[in-house]
């Protein structure tokens, strides 16, 4: 099956026009997608993407330029070429699409070559455009690998004048440490190292990523990550649930690779509360680079909590483990004294996701 040279939309109430310009278009390879209203001309962009619009001006329920007016205010819409087709030749009613946002006219009667040469020229510039929109979005998912998500938000907020400065928010920061990273290290070259670690760091970045969370920074045997949210307890359930799942993944990644690579073991600590949070961009001689970074003892808890439990666990503060009450089953392991945190820590494990009816965390 050939594939059509493109979509036209034909939007007209007369129905010997629609059929004069399907006799014409159809032929010369373009596939015709067809509206009798205004209203119905938006319904039919949104479901079938068209990659040009013929528009008729005198329309029942909504008009040629009011329709044009509302796609090109549309982001989403406004580089689908509009060439309106009138009966009207007042000098008014061009200016009147030219407002609206038009990019070309036709003048009833259409002349044919006329109308296929407009089709033709609106389709290239079409064309052009969106191979230079695809590669700005290709750049941009490039560089986004080097911009957190939180940065992200905060310079799509205000792009102008992003809010970078440091502040204090409620946040839950979860560490993953590889246990028995030294002896990786000692058994394995350092490429056979990097490779395994990156292998199963991609995993749990999908995982991280998946729940909301920022990865602040990846050391070679760990990397801390922060959840933020309106809602408190929703990010200390998100924090909680990637944790369960970075473990599941561990296991299946050590079946996979059984007899390839040495298995690996996490210890993961999780710790909610308020702490400073902020961007920050390092810029050296060869680049730039972003981290978003959350500092004061509530990281610093989650760190210790980490380095606590056993392989193959999740340990979390307090804090978390109250905002996780009804969600996810927990034991408690007692108090512990970290060194130089002044007030002694209730720590509690989590056995996993407590049966519930379903719904998103």
């Amino acid at each position: 099956m050939v594939e059509p040279q493109a979509k036209v939309l034909v939007v007209d109430d007369e129905v010997k026009n629609v059929k004069l310009l399907e006799a014409l278009l159809l032929p010369r390879g373009y596939e015709v997608v067809k509206a009798s209203n205004g209203a119905e001309a938006l319904q039919k962009v949104h479901e079938e993407q068209p990659d040009l619009i013929l528009l008729d001006v005198m329309m029942p329920v909504m008009d040629g330029f009011e329709v044009c007016k509302i796609l090109k205010d549309n982001a989403d819409t406004r580089l689908i070429p509009v060439v309106i087709m009138t009966a009207l030749g007042q000098v008014e009613d061009r200016i009147k699409g030219i407002e609206a946002g038009a990019d070309d006219f036709l003048t009833k009667p259409v002349h044919r070559d006329e109308l296929l040469a407009r089709i033709r020229t609106s389709l290239r510039l079409k064309q052009t455009i969106d191979r230079k929109v695809d590669v700005l979005q290709q750049a941009q998912e490039h560089l986004t690998k080097f911009v957190p998500r939180a940065v992200e938000r905060l310079i799509d907020a205000k792009p102008s004048t992003p809010e970078l400065e440091k502040r204090e928010q409620d946040v839950s920061v979860l560490f993953v440490d590889i246990s028995g990273y030294s002896r990786l290290s000692e058994t394995l070259s350092p490429a056979q190292v990097n490779d395994l670690v990156e292998r199963y760091f991609s995993s749990f970045l999908d995982c991280i990523h998946t729940h909301g969370g920022d990865v602040n920074e990846t050391a070679g045997d760990g990397l801390m990550a922060i959840f933020a949210d309106t809602d408190p307890q929703r990010h200390a359930r998100r924090a909680v649930q990637t944790a369960l799942e970075t473990l599941q993944r561990t296991v299946q990644l050590n079946e996979q690779l059984q007899g390839m690579a040495v298995p690996i073991a996490l210890h993961i600590g999780i710790n909610s509360g308020r702490a400073l949070v902020c961007p920050t961009k390092f810029e050296g001689t060869s680049g730039a680079r972003w981290t978003y970074t959350a500092s004061g003892s509530v990281t610093n808890i989650a760190a210790r909590i980490a380095a606590l439990g056993e392989v193959g666990t999740v340990l979390v503060g307090p804090e978390t483990a109250r905002r996780i009450a009804g969600l996810f089953a927990v034991r408690e392991l007692g108090i512990r004294q970290f060194k130089n945190i002044s007030e002694a820590v209730m720590i509690y494990e989590i056995l996993g996701m407590m049966a519930r009816p379903g719904g998103p965390l």
